[in-house]
């Protein structure tokens, strides 16, 4: 397996080929993954499902992601490619809860009602399943061996679990330490988030702000033109952003550019991958501010902003966190949060740790809150709704674009925090049909797994 390459099965995605020395990896929380392979044909691959169907008509464009839709279709390709249905076998995995779930919030279950949908539609098309590992609270990783035909289901972060014999709880004074060895975010981002956070609706303000950092206007418009964010037409200058994005895009492209290299300074702690903190929190960036407009409770800039910033605090403990890993998997199986491990492992937690970063860096009140709240945002002193916008948006990437970090989010009073917003549990999967298909696909960028050594 180590001499396989390794290819990253996206959610809302599939991919059907024929032998070849490629380890095929979906990564699974809420969605459910299912692998099929003929062996006798040397045909196989894999499909990774957001829902079990469109939750309305209009939604049904990208039919991959629907079980209801994807599974005919992937099996169909399998068929096209060589495949015989009497020969595929298949394994399914994923699905696992977003919270407890009792007969008043069924509508909860997506896992659970994708992978129902999947199974039946695999049992009127005649195919075996050989495994199935699906429910539980964790994310998981399925595999398919290209070469040896082999489908595997194994805990998310596998790969990490070797060593924590060397795990060390920082003192204060060394939290503070780091800190101060973090290159901050730059000053003209921080004065942006002000403007913001004031309602200046000025866009020269913020342009004439931004020209003042030649280093960060350029990362602006590289960000402007990633994979993530990149437009039909190509942002050449400053001066073209400012007319073609307008506001509230720019003060997104300029906050984002920023935290990316504040991402960057950490290691390989809490994410999964490389780039795996920084890709979650423009993830939940860009769920906060659609939750924000669906809900009109909260500005949706000040929502994208409060979203890309809500786990700055990992960034400062991430360097003790790579050696304790295994501890972090062994206390997940208890019934705490993650919260609660971090602290019984390293004696404080990221939200706490975040907060103390965005006073230090004289972040708005409204953003220090949800960074430090966005966990349990019923007890924000303010209640204020960004953070409970923010909390859910997290909760829908942990949920269903797992594998980008070891963080796994456990809720019990998910009806209570969606009702808070003005939303109730029957509209939970249309919440998670709005997250955008460049979430998943801007995914290719990371390196999810190490490749091997040539």
């Amino acid at each position: 397996m180590d001499n396989l390459r390794r290819f990253h099965v996206a959610a809302g995605t599939f991919y059907v080929g024929r032998s070849e020395p490629t380890l095929l990896q979906a990564f699974l929380g809420t969605c459910v993954g299912v692998a099929l392979h003929d062996a006798q044909a040397g045909i196989g691959g894999i499909i990774h499902l957001l829902l079990p169907e469109p939750v309305v008509a209009s939604s049904s464009y990208q039919q991959e992601k629907y079980a209801s839709y994807g599974m005919p279709l992937f099996i169909q390709a399998a068929m096209d490619a060589g495949a015989s249905k009497k020969n595929l076998k298949a394994c399914i995995a994923g699905g696992a809860l977003v919270g407890p779930v009792d007969h008043r919030d069924l509508a909860l279950d997506i896992g659970g009602r994708t992978a129902e949908v999947a199974r039946n539609i695999l049992h009127q098309a005649g195919i075996a399943v050989a495994k199935q590992e699906t429910g539980g609270f964790f994310s998981c990783c399925l595999t398919l061996d290209m070469m040896a035909w082999n489908a595997r289901i194994e805990p998310a972060g596998m790969a990490k679990l070797e060593g924590g014999n060397d795990i060390h709880m920082p003192s204060s004074r060394e939290i503070r330490q780091a800190m101060a060895r973090l290159q901050p975010i730059p000053q003209v981002a921080l004065k942006i988030l002000r403007i913001i956070d004031s309602d200046d609706d000025d866009i020269l303000k913020l342009a004439d702000e931004l020209r003042k950092d030649q280093v960060l206007s350029a990362r602006t418009l590289q960000l402007c033109n990633s994979t993530m964010f990149a437009r039909r037409l190509r942002v050449e200058s400053l001066d073209h952003a400012l007319v073609y994005l307008g506001r509230d895009l720019l003060v997104k492209m300029v906050v984002s550019a920023s935290v990316n290299e504040f991402f960057d300074q950490q290691s390989h702690g809490y994410s999964l991958c490389k780039g795996g903190l920084y890709h979650h929190a423009v993830g939940t960036a860009i769920m906060a501010e659609k939750l924000a407009q669906l809900t009109g409770i909260a500005p949706p800039t000040t929502a994208y902003t409060a979203g890309l910033l809500h786990d700055i605090g990992k960034v400062v403990l991430d360097q003790y966190v790579a050696a304790a890993y295994p501890m972090f998997y062994r206390e997940m199986q208890e019934d705490i949060t993650f919260g609660e491990a971090e602290k019984r492992i390293l004696g404080t937690d990221h939200t706490r740790v975040g907060l103390m970063l965005a006073e230090k860096w004289g972040f708005p009140k409204t953003l220090a809150n949800a960074i430090r709240y966005h966990h349990c945002p019923e007890k924000d002193p303010e209640h204020t709704e960004l953070t409970h916008i923010v909390h859910l948006a997290d909760l829908l990437m942990s949920s269903f674009h797992a594998g980008l970090e070891m963080e796994r989010l456990k809720i019990t009073d998910l009806p209570k925090r969606l009702e808070r917003v003005g939303l109730t549990t029957d509209r939970f999967a249309e919440l998670v049909d709005m997250i955008p298909q460049s979430v998943f696909e801007s995914a290719h960028d990371l390196n999810l797994e190490e490749k091997p050594a040539p």
